[in-house]
């Protein structure tokens, strides 16, 4: 078969999620056509060095995708539409909010043949309740309904539907568009490998930035319930603490990070082990999923989920209560969450049991190679 070789620009706001996210895609995409990459800064010498061995042409932009910067903003936009006019992209795929905004009104601009812009996840601007600044929320808003308005070189892609649905809601899509939803990032099956997980202690394991939406606080209270009747049980907290928007307050970060009640780890650079020496997986999010990555990785590795119900994160528990892999709480109640979690601690062989189930469901479901082949079909790409 005759293999056409394409370019391929693939445009983030964090060098990070490049191979931890899309490392399969692009090994994929590279393996007939050239792919380029626009990605702030590259910290971590063994994503530039992965991607240099792939030779993938790699780009750095200066860009802040969690923070509002007028004059960063305009400088990125005037970078992309730079690389976008000199590369000349067969396909165009940004992720992430300021990518897809920026990138997809500019790629249209430039006649770009195809514009594959993915929303990983709508965050707080676009839930109903929002608690961001109105002004920011607004602008959020036009832009993205600017940068998505229809043209036949558009297709647009969802990690789930109820982000889809939602921007029909706010008349940001309509019927003219065309849209895509494919099972989240994905999680690498034969990277994030099952064992059997402890329960000796039981260990609870949250891995997310430490923000509000994505429900700290809430872990944190749940955890001082729980401690108070079981001392022994064990909770743990991986990520980073930085200048995002929504982060946590200086006052509970210090609490969390000076006290007893959960280890803060900070951030590392590869969660398996800790999620390994783990009974259960807890993500008490409201922030706007696609669908969180960090609860894949424990599904994978055979880890029972305590989740909200909320976007994207209902997506991750299983509705067929024979294969029962988790539990579903209302958002900003550790109460509930405190309770899912001493129904685990008083009955511990259903962390075996809903593991396993969990591992099935990754398995049939958000196994990255099925994610990826949707991904090519959607970008018109042979396999």
């Amino acid at each position: 078969m005759n293999m056409t070789k394409k370019k391929i620009f693939i445009v983030c706001d964090s060098s990070r999620s490049l191979l931890d996210f899309r490392g399969k895609l692009i090994e994929k995409m590279q393996q007939h056509n050239q792919v380029y990459v626009f990605t702030p800064k590259i910290e971590l010498e063994s994503v530039r060095n992965r991607l240099k061995e792939l030779q993938v042409i790699t780009y750095e932009s200066k860009l802040d995708g969690s923070n509002v910067s007028v004059l960063s903003d305009l400088r990125f936009i005037y970078s992309l539409y730079k690389l976008i006019r000199a590369i000349k992209p067969d396909v165009f795929f940004p992720y992430t909010f300021k990518p897809v905004i920026y990138g997809s009104f500019l790629a249209k601009i430039c006649k770009v043949k195809l514009i594959a812009p993915m929303l990983t996840g709508l965050g707080y601007n676009f839930t109903e309740n929002s608690t961001s600044n109105k002004l920011i929320v607004k602008i959020t808003r036009s832009l993205l309904k600017l940068s998505l308005k229809p043209n036949p070189s558009l297709n647009i892609i969802f990690q789930n539907k109820d982000d889809s649905e939602r921007l029909i809601d706010l008349k940001i899509l309509n019927k003219k568009h065309q849209v895509y939803v494919v099972n989240g990032s994905g999680v690498d099956l034969s990277h994030y490998n099952y064992s059997k997980p402890s329960t000796s202690p039981i260990t609870f394991l949250m891995v997310s930035r430490l923000i509000n939406a994505k429900g700290i606080k809430e872990y944190y209270d749940a955890a001082k319930l729980i401690r108070s009747r079981f001392p022994l049980t064990v909770f743990k907290l991986i990520g980073p603490y930085d200048s995002n928007i929504d982060a946590i307050t200086p006052a509970l970060y210090q609490e969390i990070a000076s006290g007893d009640t959960i280890q803060y780890m900070g951030q590392v650079d590869d969660v398996r082990p800790e999620v390994e020496s783990s009974s259960v997986m807890v993500l008490p999010s409201y922030y706007g999923e696609g669908v969180p990555r960090s609860v894949l990785e424990g599904m994978a590795m055979g880890r029972a989920v305590i989740t909200s119900d909320s976007v994207g994160c209902r997506e991750t528990v299983n509705n067929d209560p024979k294969q029962a892999n988790g539990f579903l709480i209302p958002v900003k109640d550790a109460g509930a969450l405190a309770s899912k979690m001493e129904y685990f601690i008083n009955n511990s062989d259903d962390i075996i049991a809903y593991g396993n189930n969990g591992h099935q469901f990754a398995k049939a479901k958000f196994d990255v190679n099925i994610v990826n082949a949707a991904l090519f079909k959607i970008m018109q790409l042979q396999a």
